[in-house]
């Protein structure tokens, strides 16, 4: 993509747009997206003490990869909720364990960089190619498929990445969060999609970095999912739930996510999906934005 004004796709305001309807007649796609992020020991965390070893905020994060990630397993199974992975590449050999049980679980993979230290836009375009493509490619030797969707560290991109993302064969990026619909992107000629993620919805910035507790994040769940529930009678929704198993998997608040899951789902007409599913039902219900 050429530097421009404005983004690779037409602005469709929602309520000028054809009617979006989910399997079943479902209101609503909940999508629930766990980050599994490596950050090399011997790297600055992103955010952190800008120094190597930085064990005060390394030493969290691999909690997540120990411990938290296998309590979200348990509570979104309980839920019958698979998770969309958003994956660094180097997890497969740091971590190969969590991939091995979430490929059980019938989870998907989605590209998310080879580490979380690293961020696409600070590198030269060939550097960015190269770790764009060898992302796609480790995730597909470790879990037998190739990834359909891409998450960019930080959702962090250069003028370079949507272009990438097309020659390694994603059909959908969650970097974009402009909307709570899916649509589609023109880039060179090529079709991708944009899905809805959340930087609102996510417990990196609500809980980590604004502070907020873990019941405070709880009601916005909740509270996002009602507003997203009832606009759904008329045209459907997606609702992200952005996950990081070093915040949410620690034991005093993996209780919110469990009572969140809990409340969507018992209201009728919520499709439990994956990236893919979300995209590919989008597609092929003749997407025309």
């Amino acid at each position: 993509m050429q530097p421009q004004r404005s983004g690779p796709f037409r602005y469709v305001p929602i309520n000028r747009r054809p009617t979006i309807t989910w399997p079943n007649g479902a209101r609503l796609a909940l999508w629930v997206i766990p980050n599994v992020e490596t950050f090399p020991l011997n790297e600055p965390v992103p955010g952190g003490t800008g120094l190597a070893p930085d064990v005060i905020n390394w030493a969290p994060r691999d909690y997540g990869n120990r411990v938290g990630i296998f309590r979200m397993m348990e509570v979104m199974a309980r839920h019958g909720v698979r998770g969309t992975v958003a994956l660094n590449a180097e997890a497969c050999d740091d971590y190969p364990q969590v991939i091995e049980d979430a490929r059980a679980l019938g989870w998907e993979f989605m590209g998310h960089n080879q580490s979380n230290s690293r961020l696409l836009h600070l590198m030269a375009p060939e550097e960015e190619r190269r770790v764009v493509l060898a992302t796609f490619a480790r995730i597909e030797k470790a879990t037998g498929r190739r990834p359909k969707g891409w998450l960019s560290s930080g959702l962090q991109e250069s003028w370079h990445t949507l272009d990438y993302l097309v020659e390694a064969g994603a059909t959908y990026v969650a970097d974009w969060i402009n909307d709570d619909q899916p649509y589609l992107m023109n880039v060179g000629g090529e079709r991708l999609c944009s899905i809805p993620y959340s930087g609102e919805i996510n417990d990196l910035p609500q809980i980590l970095r604004a502070g907020r507790s873990s019941d405070e994040f709880e009601l916005m769940i909740r509270r996002q999912f009602d507003t997203l529930y009832r606009e759904g009678a008329q045209s459907g929704r997606v609702m992200a739930i952005c996950l990081h198993p070093f915040i949410i998997g620690v034991p005093h608040r993996i209780g919110a996510l469990e009572s969140a899951l809990a409340y969507i789902l018992r209201h009728e007409g919520v499709w439990r999906a994956t990236g893919s599913e979300i995209i590919e039902h989008y597609l092929a219900s003749g997407a025309t934005f």
